[in-house]
């Protein structure tokens, strides 16, 4: 199906970009004021900090942090993406750049997590 008749299958690859768009921003936006709590307690309470950072040594929290850089890379690729769309010519190509942009957020959060193993 070509951009002039419109994407009606919500099977279509480009369809399911921009709902793990969508889902990756909002799981963004749910860690963002966690992660703000965790900061202000190196100011307010640097104990319990300290305590929390000692958790985050946990298998759980490292599989948790892999879901994280998961989630940052599907949402920057594609944003990346949609800007592609919007500043250049439409063209088939698109449903590659839609799995191209899932396989290198998939093999960046995978090295990450190799990383922090």
């Amino acid at each position: 199906m070509n951009a002039a008749k419109g994407i009606v299958s919500r099977a279509h690859p480009l369809w399911l970009a921009y709902v793990l768009h969508r889902l990756s921003g909002i799981g963004l936006a749910v860690f963002l004021p966690f992660h703000f709590w965790v900061l202000a307690m190196a100011m307010t309470a640097p104990a319990r900090l300290d305590a929390f950072l000692a958790m985050t040594g946990a298998g759980v929290v490292k599989l948790a942090e892999f879901g994280l850089v998961f989630l940052l890379a599907v949402h920057m690729f594609g944003g990346l993406r949609l800007m592609a769309l919007e500043w250049l010519p439409w063209r088939p190509s698109q449903k590659s750049l839609a799995a191209g942009a899932a396989a290198a957020s998939f093999l960046i959060a995978s090295l990450f997590l190799l990383k922090a193993v």
